[in-house]
């Protein structure tokens, strides 16, 4: 544990916080389902003053020079508000997560263990810009039983400050106790939120690769999330070439400042002639800036030059890197070694060619013959998502409910001790589980 300053303003919130939170594990399902609701009415009553801040915000980071893929993740209007209430409720409607029963087994007659899931406990949220995630983290947090403290980048206080106003409003109301929600805003808050591993249980970071990795780099509390979002797709010879235009369109230029948008699209050399001057006159209409290896400068001898830097860049903007690959066996082996672990797709027609992209690919999300943009946890049916994790252990992909339980083991017994079942005349244990 981190010596900290017990006066701490941030120490004292952070135990309202945890002892609100131990309570949320015994809240029944309705209660949490109501609670919920109520947060979703909260919000649609708060959605002008919400929506005024936003702008606010808006103007403050246009006037601070803020890069144009953070301002565009910081934009918050109806149509997006409107869309993370109804992740609040998509959250009410899905099951519990808390309290299932994993394991249920008899050692011996009378001595029953059982594996039961249960909150993580206080959950840490830092991410920049992206207010909406306020939103779809606290309904999680809610359900799963967990509580969570919230830091907001600097870019997006005042929209979070009205997001979290609205929603401990809500809870007010209801039988969870307003402090299992709490909202940090400075930088110095940041800083000491990494050193409270006797409070928060998890982080989980949202934002740039360099910001995750300074997280990464401060805390010993468990950190969930990923730094990099370089997602690639591979054109394959056996591609239909009207899809594959279709699909490359819709992943990188639907929304690119987002971690699921494509970064690199790898082309086969046999359907490239065929391919690629259809893909740059779709992809120059939505004016996305391209860059390719020497063979695709080959066929589109009229953009710029892509360097090693390019197969390493999250550009998270309208510019994208081509590269023409000899094989399938080519293809992988880039995005094994250029890839985030994050989200990459297949175009073929080809089942052996799937099933080796889906084998040899190492990635949390892969997709055949559809945009890498579905790699959401909205999209997945979680009702929303905490984040994105793309490290080897689960929780991998998006991170949903699912991802924020763990378990206990509970054993119950009539005397039983271990001296039984050791011994010349050890019992043995029966091992049955209950069906």
């Amino acid at each position: 544990m981190t010596i900290l300053d017990i006066a701490s303003p941030l120490i004292t919130s952070a135990q309202k916080t945890r002892q609100a939170a131990s309570k949320l594990v015994l809240l029944s399902t309705e209660a949490k389902n109501q609670a919920i609701e109520v947060i979703a009415q909260a919000l649609e009553s708060a959605r002008d003053e919400i929506l005024q801040a936003n702008i606010a915000d808006c103007e403050a980071a246009a006037a601070e020079g803020i890069s144009k893929p953070l301002y565009k993740r910081l934009q918050l209007d109806e149509h997006e508000l409107r869309d993370a209430i109804a992740g609040v409720r998509d959250v009410g409607k899905l099951a519990d997560p808390v309290g299932k029963v994993q394991i249920h087994r008899e050692l011996d007659s009378g001595l029953v263990l059982k594996r039961i899931t249960c909150p993580l406990g206080v959950l840490g949220i830092i991410f920049e810009a992206r207010p909406e995630a306020a939103i779809q983290i606290v309904s999680l947090a809610i359900k799963s039983g967990n509580g969570v403290i919230l830091k907001a980048g600097k870019e997006a206080v005042r929209s979070c400050e009205a997001i979290v106003k609205a929603i401990k409003q809500g809870l007010s109301q209801t039988s969870v106790n307003p402090d299992a929600v709490q909202l940090l805003t400075t930088r110095e808050e940041t800083l000491e939120l990494l050193k409270l591993d006797k409070y928060v249980d998890l982080i989980i970071p949202r934002g740039s690769n360099s910001f995750v990795r300074f997280v990464q780099d401060n805390t010993r509390i468990p950190v969930l999330g990923h730094a990099d979002g370089i997602c690639h797709l591979y054109i394959d010879k056996a591609a239909d070439i009207d899809q594959a235009v279709t699909v490359t369109v819709d992943a990188k230029a639907q929304y690119p400042a987002v971690c699921n948008a494509i970064e690199t699209l790898l082309v086969h050399q046999s359907i490239a002639k065929d391919f690629l001057p259809k893909v740059a006159e779709a992809l120059q209409e939505r004016k996305v800036e391209l860059r390719g290896d020497k063979r695709t400068l080959g066929i589109l001898p009229n953009i710029a030059t892509a360097t090693a830097i390019d197969w390493q860049t999250e550009y998270s903007d309208f510019i994208l890197s081509i590269k023409v690959v000899d094989s399938i066996e080519d293809a992988i082996a880039h995005i094994n070694e250029y890839g985030s672990r994050h989200t990459d797709a297949i175009i073929t027609e080809d089942s052996a060619a799937v099933e080796s992209f889906f084998g040899l690919v190492n990635s949390a999300n892969i997709f055949h013959n559809c945009s890498t943009r579905f790699a959401d946890g909205f999209r997945y049916g979680f009702g929303a998502e905490v984040g994105i994790s793309t490290q080897q252990m689960p929780p991998r992909g998006p991170v949903g409910l699912e991802g924020l339980v763990t378990y206990k083991y509970q054993m119950t017994g009539d005397g039983h001790i271990v001296a039984s079942y050791t011994g010349a005349n050890a019992k043995a244990f029966t091992h049955q589980d209950f069906v």
